[in-house]
């Protein structure tokens, strides 16, 4: 069922490059356990059978960053599994280091022209256990599109920043929101470092534009009642023809309708 590699197989290599969304895990040593979808596979990418990296996107939380930084603890996951096809669990275990946005690792894997919206570092992972399971309960779903509505909101934050010279920060930038809500994790880790005081401009790939899915909305919340759409519809209509008959019978058969 389950089997151990030292690396990531070539086979395993061309599978991930399939899916649509991974996850990452962390914990503290003292504190709190993070678990993180992530959408954008495009986002992951394979150095070396021993080395991956992601782009890391901003977010309300960061948790995964504060504790790689964390001294004595690095620890990370990664984890896929398949929707579609075969069933199939991987995860990748390792150690992680964070190169924020405006610092030189950062650009050496994430040049301007091609950094998403909202980025606001690259974690490199050194993979030292590779580990594939079964999969069979995981359900299968049919993929309809990746959302838009995280780089839509960075780059609305990214466009305020840019309104304003990089050596200051917009009220209403992601530079802001970096130091007000990315700077420390729940457990009180140092988060971010440097890139909410960068003095580098923030430029974004994002094509504001381009054609994307609609927003999925939920259909329990968003949806008409049916028991009400049936009344209105039916049952209104049903009761309202019947009275209508019962008066005309009865008028044809003598009976006075006060």
């Amino acid at each position: 069922m389950g089997i151990i590699y030292d690396e990531i197989p070539d086979k395993l290599i061309e599978w991930i490059a399939k899916q649509k969304m991974f996850w990452v895990a962390t914990a503290a040593l003292n504190g709190h356990v993070n678990v993180s979808p992530k959408g954008c596979i495009e986002s992951f990418h394979i150095l070396s059978k021993n080395c991956v990296w992601y782009e890391d996107i901003t977010g309300s939380g960061i948790e995964a960053i504060a504790h790689m930084r964390e001294p004595g603890n690095a620890r990370i996951t990664i984890l896929f599994h398949a929707f579609e096809g075969a069933p199939r669990i991987l995860r990748l275990f390792g150690t992680g280091t964070v190169h924020e946005f405006g610092t030189p690792g950062y650009d050496t894997l994430i040049p301007a022209a091609s950094r998403k919206a909202g980025s606001r570092a690259a974690i490199v992972i050194d993979v030292h256990r590779v580990a594939t399971s079964c999969g069979f309960g995981i359900p299968q779903y049919k993929f309809i599109g990746q959302r838009s509505q995280l780089e839509r909101w960075c780059d609305d934050l990214e466009l305020a920043e840019a309104k304003v010279s990089p050596t200051e920060k917009a009220p209403n930038g992601i530079k802001a929101w970096w130091t007000a809500e990315n700077t420390h994790s729940i457990d009180g880790l140092p988060g971010l470092e440097q890139a909410h005081n960068t003095s580098i401009a923030v430029k974004n790939s994002y094509v504001r534009n381009a054609s994307r899915p609609h927003a999925q909305t939920d259909p329990i919340t968003t949806a008409e009642p049916p028991s009400i759409k049936h009344f209105d519809s039916g049952l209104l209509v049903a009761f309202s023809l019947g009275v209508a008959t019962t008066l005309v019978a009865l008028r044809l058969a003598g009976f006075r309708i006060h």
